[in-house]
This record gives C-alpha cells, sequence and structure tokens, in this order.
C-alpha cells in the first residue's frame, strides 16, 4: 500500500499542543498516512485567522481549531462557512456542554493548561535531569533519579526518559555494553526504581540498520551484526537478573505505550 500524505493546520489562541496531539491520534487510525502538521499558534486576531484559512483553502488542507476565546470561535465558523471550508471545532462543543451542565460560563483564558503552578516546575526540573544524567553521563545521577532505566543501544531509553519527565519523574537511564563495567551505583540503588529494557534481535538488527543508514555509514558494520546483538543482549540480560529489576520488552511497542507501562507500575 503505498504512502499517502494530508496538511492539517493547527489553530490555537495558546500553543496548540492539544490540536496537535488530537491530529497524531487520529492519523494512527490511517497507517501508513503522513501528516504535514503546520501550527498556527497565539493567534489572537481575525486577520490572523483570514490569513490561515487562505492559506488552507490554496492548499486544500484540513483546519482544526482550539480556540477558547469566543469572537475567535465565531469568526473561524463564519469565514470557513464563506468560503466553503470545513474548519473542526475540538475545544468548542465541550466548552459548551460543560457549562450547560454546570451552568456556568467558562474563563475563556487561552493556555491555562500550561500555567505556571507547582506541576510546571516539577516538569521542567525533571526534563533538564533526564538530559543531565542521560546515558550515564553523570552516575551520580543514579541514586537520585526516581526512575532507572537500563538496556542496550537502541530500547529508546533516552525518549523514554523525556516522556517520563513529562509526568514529573527524574529518570536516568544507563546503556549496557559487554566491554564497560556497569556503575556500582546501580547495584546499590533500589531494585523496585530499575526498568530493564530489551528488545527482539530482529527488531533490534532492523533499527541499528536504519541508524546507520541515517549516519551515511553502511549497515555492515559491527554495530548491526547479530552476532554482536546476541551478545549485548546476553550480557544485559545478566545484569538485569543481577539487579533483579522487572523486565519490559519493547520489540514493536510505541515510546508511549511502554511509557504507558512504567507509569502504571510507579503511580500505582
Amino acid at each position: 500500500m503505498s504512502q499517502v500524505s494530508v496538511t492539517v493546520y493547527v489553530v490555537s489562541d495558546s500553543a496548540g499542543d492539544t490540536g496537535e496531539l488530537a491530529v497524531r491520534a487520529a492519523a494512527a487510525q490511517f497507517h501508513p498516512l503522513s501528516v504535514h502538521i503546520r501550527r498556527a499558534a497565539f493567534i489572537q486576531t481575525r486577520e490572523g485567522i483570514d490569513a490561515i484559512l487562505s492559506a488552507a483553502h490554496a492548499e486544500n488542507s484540513i483546519v482544526l481549531y482550539t480556540l477558547v476565546i469566543p469572537f475567535l470561535r465565531e469568526y473561524m465558523v463564519e469565514q470557513a462557512s464563506k468560503i466553503n471550508m470545513t474548519a473542526i471545532d475540538l475545544l468548542g462543543p465541550l466548552i459548551d456542554n460543560l457549562e450547560r451542565t454546570l451552568g456556568r460560563e467558562s474563563r475563556h483564558e487561552p493556555g491555562l493548561n500550561h500555567a505556571l503552578n507547582a506541576d510546571y516546575f516539577r516538569k521542567v526540573e525533571a526534563v533538564e535531569f533526564a538530559v543531565k544524567y542521560d546515558d550515564a553521563r553523570d552516575v551520580t545521577g543514579i541514586l537520585k533519579a526516581d526512575i532507572i532505566l537500563v538496556g542496550v543501544s537502541r530500547t529508546s531509553k533516552t525518549p523514554l526518559s523525556m516522556v517520563l519527565a513529562h509526568k514529573t519523574f527524574k529518570v536516568a537511564n544507563v546503556p549496557l555494553v559487554p566491554e564497560l563495567v556497569p556503575p556500582k551505583e546501580l547495584y546499590i540503588a533500589s531494585p523496585r526504581k530499575v526498568i530493564g529494557l530489551t528488545i527482539n534481535p530482529d527488531s533490534l538488527n532492523a533499527i541499528r540498520k536504519e541508524r546507520l543508514k541515517a549516519l551515511g555509514l553502511p549497515d555492515t558494520a559491527p554495530y548491526a551484526t547479530s552476532e554482536r546483538i546476541m551478545r549485548e543482549l546476553d550480557h544485559a540480560r545478566q545484569v538485569m537478573e543481577k539487579i533483579g529489576c522487572i523486565v519490559i520488552d519493547v520489540s514493536n511497542k510505541a515510546v508511549e505505550e511502554t511509557a504507558s507501562l512504567i507509569l502504571e507500575r510507579f503511580q500505582r
């Protein structure tokens, strides 16, 4: 099946994160589909909406909006109707229903879910922690972390660290390489904090070959050979058994799916 593509304009009077997430979630139901998202954030004038609708109409694109300022929502509906273009209101119907159910008006203030509260600052601190202690650059982070990820190269340790950091968890990750002795801190930390990441050898082989191609290197390099991969996975298994940690197989799992499994364990 050949891959098709579509362009979606995500219009918001705030950052536009909600709309982009919704588009990506919907697009996942139409695999293979290449979605080009053009985010139009912090739109707070009629002129801004005019410019976006004009560009989207010219490209035969989809428009999705998360506007909470009433006059902007009304103007979007009005102008889209004039040019016979469908513009999808993601938040409006929900806000209207909540107003009716609760018997009071919403605040109509964009960006409230990005308010600078204590949770926001914990998130920033967790992201900074994940960056600082990524890939065992500084092993002292292992004993300070809420969650410690261990696994061979290309088991999504770094992206997982970032996803978990956005849930306010401080995450350190440690690569397991046969030629390197794991840091002693890994055995001192509580095994309940450690998550071992493993993967099917064939899946890892394919991922590493793609990585080598992206770097402009031949996919026959030792990094992607079956022998090297089996050696690394066997070493990682021995380390994880010694630690006594839980092990998650990330084969064919999206980073978000693995993160959900980890969050379920730690939030419980």
